[in-house]
């Protein structure tokens, strides 16, 4: 299989080729900063130029798989017929992007949260009138690009987007407390899509947020309560590990499934590149999510999975 990694020199998109190559595929890195080459593709989203030259290479391929941040649903109408991976975590984007989908098979939310959340909250048997809630965990040891950094603290003081109650609810300012390993954990609930992406099964669907430290979850809260500081959270320091959680509880059923691992940009990646694989294999399945690709047992397949239950 031959795929073309927009973003592909970033830490995520890094991690995309780096989990395709492993497998035996060819991946094209696709970015500004790329070297034109055997694997390295010179391209800028923001010019024509750059989209002419994206278009051109993705003809050549047997799936795209979108880790450059831009969210811009043209990109995908540009690769009309061409299997589509976006690793977005947009509430709106991915609405907006689904919205787009052709034929084509376009696999909205591919990584950690979406991605591993919408498997594990699949998982759980939901339905109408179920409440499920999905708890993120995120160590805060690891460097994000600016592109994180910013979909972070742009979210402080909003409104989840499209949230299953008929108020608006806020980011980071409603607190619940979730075991973790046993012990409660302050979550910060948080506009990610899987209320979006899992509307089909007639769940409410509710995700909450935990930083790896708790002063730096208890930082994000402040941001929340006066998003004029949310400045701050680009002068954070990263103290901590790497090591990632997302899990799903039915409350009616009292099923609970979790997987985690270390390194979120690998994860990620990871979770994206076995999505393109199945992407390009099922090329005609229109809009789909993690959860339609695969099970749980994907997570036996991922390296950067270590412990799942």
């Amino acid at each position: 299989m031959r795929a073309l990694v927009l973003g592909g020199t970033g830490a995520v998109g890094t991690a995309v080729a780096s989990a395709l190559e492993a497998r035996g595929h060819v991946a094209l890195r696709g970015s500004r900063r790329a070297p034109n080459g055997p694997s390295g593709v010179q391209l800028d989203l923001a010019s024509e130029a750059g989209r002419a030259r994206m278009r051109e290479v993705a003809r050549s391929c047997d799936v795209v798989i979108d880790a450059s941040g831009r969210e811009d649903p043209a990109i995908a109408r540009d690769l009309t017929g061409v299997p589509y991976v976006d690793t977005s975590a947009n509430t709106a984007y991915l609405a907006a992007l689904r919205s787009a989908a052709g034929v084509a098979t376009l696999v909205l939310g591919a990584g950690i949260a979406p991605g591993a959340s919408t498997i594990l909250a699949a998982a759980t048997d939901p339905r109408p009138g179920d409440d499920i809630d999905i708890s993120v965990l995120l160590g805060t040891g690891e460097v994000h690009g600016p592109a994180a950094v910013e979909w972070t603290a742009a979210l402080a003081g909003t409104e989840v987007y499209a949230a299953p109650e008929t108020a608006p609810v806020l980011n980071y300012r409603e607190r619940r407390r979730i075991q973790i390993d046993g012990k409660a954990r302050t979550h910060l609930r948080t506009d990610f899509p899987d209320h979006l992406l899992l509307d089909a099964a007639g769940a409410r669907i509710r995700t909450y947020l935990t930083l790896g430290s708790p002063l730096a979850t208890a930082g994000l809260a402040l941001v929340g309560a006066v998003p004029a500081l949310r400045g701050i959270l680009a002068a954070a320091p990263h103290w901590g590990d790497d090591k990632w959680r997302v899990a799903a509880t039915n409350r009616r059923t009292g099923v609970s499934l979790a997987a985690s691992g270390f390194g979120q940009s690998r994860a990620t990646g990871e979770l994206a590149a076995l999505a393109g694989i199945q992407a390009a294999e099922r090329p005609d399945l229109g809009a789909v999510t993690m959860a339609i690709l695969f099970g749980t047992e994907v997570f036996d397949e991922a390296a950067s999975v270590t412990s799942r239950r």
